[in-house]
């Protein structure tokens, strides 16, 4: 008959390609539809570096602060530098999926059994990563599912290997793993990172609805399943309150459902674990015979119950599931019949149950802030009962809004004043509107957290242009301390084990040192300008000593004008009190008049005339009569000469003169090796006495003086410390490391491990 000519049946299909094309070899349309693909997406990721620099660029010209302006740059230049691997890395990931196409995995299963440290935590920049995927390919997936389902379906009809939306070649979530894979190499911050994928977002995932039509087509060509009929896309209208959940439920379930199955592989797991440990190492729960499980909506109903009358302040010894073994009583005795919560309930109870434990007990949550996370625990058991995926996707918006409330409190202290603290209100406010208005809605949870990572945004960005202002004020004392230690370094080299007048002693240490370090500081010591300070106090000391030559007394009529000069120069630049340069060049004049009395009495009165017409010529600075007219000075005694026999050391302005002597440990010592392993950005509590706890995070190793410089979570700093003060509180226990990985993913891996433990008991 013509009119079954067009119409090609799958078995049919199936039963003529296999024989033809080997194991491992593609179909000519599936090389044909790969090549086309290839070609397609090489366009579209040349559009993305093409418009990268301009993106990243308008990024940095935005930038609170420089280090992050700086992030922006080096992504510029790492992006251009690797455009071509990126490329071809890129490229070499889409074409692996096709070489495997024809290939048969033996013994695998979707279904296998879980292995439970594949739930070890993941790091916050992952988390951050893993749900930028997940919106991008749920945005795909419900603009373009059709078109992805009837592509699956055709290339199921002429491969081996059995593939579903996820597992397709030319799909949202391989091609987006293909691009995170190709730019592995990147060395970028996550921020800068996420700015990259949505770039990939823009010009590469927007236009996959041409790939899709394209990819079909040229399969409907070659005669593969030309009755499948495509329906009009669904397009989610974007911008909306539910946009950020919504997103993040499209990615909890692909075409098919299988997606959504494996979300549930966890709690699955989790259900088993408890099945096993329930009955010795857990006590069973003794239920009447004739009691009759409640449905999941009326225990819903008894949870809002407990939650609109839940007390202000959550006791140490409440425990949910009494409270709600008792309303659960009270509602059998009305009823006359035995009820009681079902078992998949009723091991959620238990798992949010352990979860909370876990986070009331933790060391890292400030007590005063747990008083209000424990208030959450209905609402996230409600959220729980309603999903399942709550116990394994990350993404989950009720999961993140509990991680982002205990990441924000890492640095709050148990000083900060709870009633004025905008951090602690705002944690408050959303408890509250959730005790409130959380019935059996989970949107609100989406909506919380967007509004609570927009009032952590603006607290964080406050807080690191404080943290950088710090950072800058401290690098800048760590080169005058350099600039210090220079300066006394030259000072005891020329007056160290010297006897000098006290005038030049005094001169020296208390004012040429403040030129020097402004040199030092402006230009460097291997300037010219080094060099003539130098040049000018080793003039002054010399001047100093008593010379009985007679060349000594014509160097030294031809230095004192230049030396006076250069002095009165230098003070002024450094903007020394006048008042005292006045009264150091009234006692070196004095010195100097002396030098040449003294010149007077060893030469004969022959030698002494000429030498004073040569003075008279030469000398006398500002209308001022000659050094040799001058009248006579005392002698200098003894109380005005010092011997230089300790080491100058110049103090910073505030800096205390004495000295604690420095504790000397060993290289390989192991509190030493802890304070190595601290890094910029770690949350730590000292232990200051008994009472008092200092919640604060390194902000900076200042390299050049050794200092460890620690802000609070304003960015204020709050502590100072150098390499072996820190060991010293390590030592002695007075330090501790702050966990700032992820809270729920702790608790959950805390939870899983007791229960394995549990099991083996």
């Amino acid at each position: 008959m013509k009119t079954d000519a067009n119409v090609v049946h799958l078995n049919k299909v199936a039963a003529e390609q296999s024989p033809t094309y080997p194991v491992g070899r593609l179909p000519v349309a599936l090389s044909h539809l790969r090549d086309k693909a290839a070609q397609q997406l090489k366009q579209a990721l040349q559009a993305l570096f093409d418009n990268a620099d301009d993106t990243l660029f308008e990024m940095a010209d935005r930038a609170a602060s420089n280090g992050e302006q700086n992030a922006f740059f080096e992504a510029m230049r790492d992006l251009r530098l690797k455009r071509k691997s990126i490329e071809r890395g890129f490229l070499q990931e889409v074409f692996e999926p096709f070489a495997t196409l024809n290939q048969y995995e033996v013994g695998k299963s979707s279904l296998g059994s879980i292995s439970f440290d594949g739930l070890a935590l993941i790091q916050n920049d992952e988390l951050e990563e893993s749900v930028a995927l997940d919106a991008m390919v749920a945005k795909v997936m419900s603009r373009d599912r059709v078109a992805v389902g009837h592509l699956t379906t055709r290339l199921n009809a002429l491969v081996s290997k059995k593939l579903d939306d996820k597992s397709n070649p030319l799909g949202p979530a391989l091609l987006c793993a293909a691009f995170l894979e190709a730019c592995s190499s990147l060395g970028v911050e996550i921020k800068v990172k996420l700015i990259i994928l949505k770039l990939f977002e823009k010009y590469v995932l927007a236009d996959l609805d041409q790939l899709y039509a394209e990819a079909n087509q040229i399969l409907v060509t070659a005669g593969v399943l030309p009755e499948l009929k495509s329906a009009p896309v669904r397009r989610n209208p974007e911008g909306s309150g539910t946009a950020a959940y919504g997103a993040a439920e499209q990615a909890g379930a692909s075409a098919g459902g299988q997606a959504g199955e494996g979300v549930q592989e966890v709690f699955v797991a989790l259900q088993e674990l408890l099945a096993q440990v329930r009955g010795h190492a857990m006590p069973r729960r003794k239920t009447p015979a004739d009691a009759s499980p409640i449905t999941s909506r009326d225990l819903l109903r008894l949870l809002s119950h407990m939650q609109q009358h839940a007390p202000a302040q959550v006791s140490d010894d409440s425990d949910l599931r009494e409270q709600l073994e008792q309303l659960l009583s009270r509602a059998s005795a009305r009823s006359g019949k035995a009820r009681v919560v079902g078992e998949v309930d009723e091991d959620v109870i238990n798992l949010v149950s352990m979860l909370f434990e876990f986070i009331l007990d933790d060391r890292t949550l400030p007590d005063s802030l747990k008083a209000l996370i424990a208030r959450l625990q209905i609402p996230m058991l409600k959220v729980a009962l309603l999903d399942k995926t709550f116990f394994s996707r990350g993404s989950h918006p009720a999961r993140r809004l509990l991680n982002e409330i205990a990441s924000a409190a890492l640095g709050w202290g148990e000083q900060d004043d709870t009633q004025r603290d905008s951090l602690y209100q705002k944690i408050e406010q959303v408890v509250q509107r959730l005790l409130n208005d959380f019935v059996d809605d989970p949107l609100i949870f989406a909506e919380l957290l967007a509004d609570f990572l927009a009032f952590t945004g603006n607290e964080r960005r406050r807080s690191e242009l404080l943290e950088q202002r710090t950072r800058d004020a401290e690098e800048g004392s760590a080169r005058a301390e350099l600039a210090r230690r220079q300066v006394e370094l030259v000072l005891n080299e020329r007056l160290l084990g010297k006897c000098l007048p006290e005038v030049v002693v005094r001169l020296l240490q208390e004012a040429w040192s403040k030129v020097l370090m402004l040199i030092c500081l402006k230009h460097g010591v291997g300037s010219p300008e080094w060099q003539a300070a130098l040049a000018t106090m080793d003039d002054l000391v010399w001047s100093a000593h008593p010379h009985e030559e007679p060349e000594a007394r014509l160097r030294l009529l031809e230095l004192v004008p230049g030396l006076l000069k250069a002095l009165r120069d230098g003070m002024a630049s450094a903007a020394f009190d006048p008042f005292s340069a006045g009264e150091f060049f009234s006692q070196l004049e004095a010195l100097h008049v002396q030098a040449f009395q003294r010149f007077k009495r060893v030469v004969s009165e022959a030698e002494r005339v000429p030498a004073v017409e040569s003075v008279d010529d030469r000398v006398a600075v500002g209308g001022m009569p000659s050094l040799l007219e001058q009248p006579p000075a005392p002698e200098l005694d003894g109380a005005a000469m010092i011997a230089v026999v300790e080491e100058i050391v110049l103090l910073a302005p505030g800096q205390s003169s004495a000295n604690e002597p420095e504790i000397c440990l060993a290289d390989d010592d192991e509190a030493l090796q802890q304070v190595d392993n601290l890094r910029v950005g770690s949350w730590v509590e000292f232990q200051e006495d008994q009472e008092h706890k200092l919640r604060c995070k390194l902000a900076a190793v200042i390299k050049p003086t050794g200092k460890y410089i620690f802000v609070n979570r304003t960015g204020l700093k709050v502590l100072e410390k150098s390499r072996v003060d820190l060991a010293v509180e390590f030592r002695r226990n007075a330090i501790r490391l702050l966990d700032d990985a992820l809270l729920f993913d702790r608790a959950l891996e805390s939870v899983i491990g007791n229960l394995r433990r549990l099991k083996g008991a």
